[in-house]
């Protein structure tokens, strides 16, 4: 559960996104130099992974900010999913530098080129490990409060920067001190691998919201509980839920006694969404009145009561 809301979110989100372009700026520059002065492939992969890190974060930055805009005639729901849109243009860019990795690395293996100057790279990987370190704290932080999707890619993404930094340092450390000249292509073709890894885990929470995939299970039971238990509700039914970017929606139907006044039964919703906001703050919700009784077309899959599913203890 998020604990930012509206403006804070969004100024939360393009925070950690400058943040992250920041950084990726700074190492850039640092893994130019020492790319050009070690001759390494891992080194190189490191550098290709931070050049396509600025493109990513120029992403997440762009989808964030598209994502806070509030809801217009065109977009009644809002723009949450330019988060997920941003997210799956960080995996297809993680993905493209993986394989360009992968690529060099084995061609590396094959001409069997040697590193010099390991104290530089290793000096240069160190310092970006702290500064990476540091970020990801940051974007913990952000993502704890907002929920963001797009944060959340970005945070895997750089991660996977942490080991791929301590490969360099492994790989022009045995290269150049053991001996071990195929350290550095192997070890460029294990980081090759483990961004792909990492690009197939970071599109699974972005396609999810794109499919406005349900809620988890009990994060369902507990929204059920709640609207479940007002004494002048009769049972509820057709719960759907959603995700859009750091925006979530909800919509039931509830049973109330058929000779209640039209104006009883508004008050009742109003309370249920009164009490709903106290435990899911920023969930928009829609409730559609139904009399007791009241069955929907059999054989609809949406029919199908919360009780029935096991929502309902």
């Amino acid at each position: 559960m998020t604990g930012a809301a509206g403006p804070d979110r969004a100024t939360l989100t393009a925070r950690a996104a400058y943040a992250s372009l920041s950084i990726a700026l700074f190492l850039l520059a640092l893994k130019i130099w020492a790319a050009w002065t070690t001759g390494s492939v891992a080194m190189l992969g490191s550098l290709a992974d931070t050049a396509l890190d600025v493109i990513a974060s120029l992403v997440t930055l762009f989808g964030v900010r598209i994502a806070a805009m509030p809801a217009d005639h065109e977009h009644r729901f809002g723009h949450g999913k330019a988060e997920a849109l941003a997210a799956l243009v960080q995996v297809g860019i993680i993905t493209v530098s993986a394989v360009g990795i992968g690529w060099r690395a084995a061609a590396r293996l094959i001409e069997g080129a040697r590193t010099t100057e390991a104290e530089t790279g290793i000096a240069v990987s160190l310092l970006a490990i702290v500064a990476t370190l540091a970020l990801i704290a940051y974007q913990k932080s952000v993502i704890r409060r907002t929920g963001s999707v797009a944060i959340r890619t970005d945070r895997l993404h750089y991660q996977s920067d942490l080991l791929l930094n301590l490969a360099v340092i492994g790989a022009l450390a045995l290269d150049q001190y053991l001996g071990f000249g195929a350290a550095d292509p192997l070890f460029g073709i294990a980081i090759a691998l483990w961004l792909l890894w990492g690009a197939w885990r970071a599109s699974a929470h972005a396609v999810d919201q794109l499919m406005d995939k349900e809620w988890p299970d009990e994060r369902r039971r507990r929204f059920v509980e709640i609207a479940a238990r007002h004494p002048e509700g009769r049972g509820i039914h057709d719960l759907r839920t959603r995700s859009s970017g750091t925006h979530d929606f909800a919509q039931f139907h509830i049973w109330v006694r058929p000779e209640m006044s039209v104006s009883r039964a508004h008050d009742v919703m109003e309370e249920i969404e009164a009490e709903l906001a106290r435990e899911f703050p920023d969930v928009e919700v829609l409730i559609h009145l139904d009399p007791e009784g009241q069955v929907d077309q059999p054989g609809n899959p949406l029919a199908e009561t919360d009780e029935t599913k096991g929502l309902i203890p």
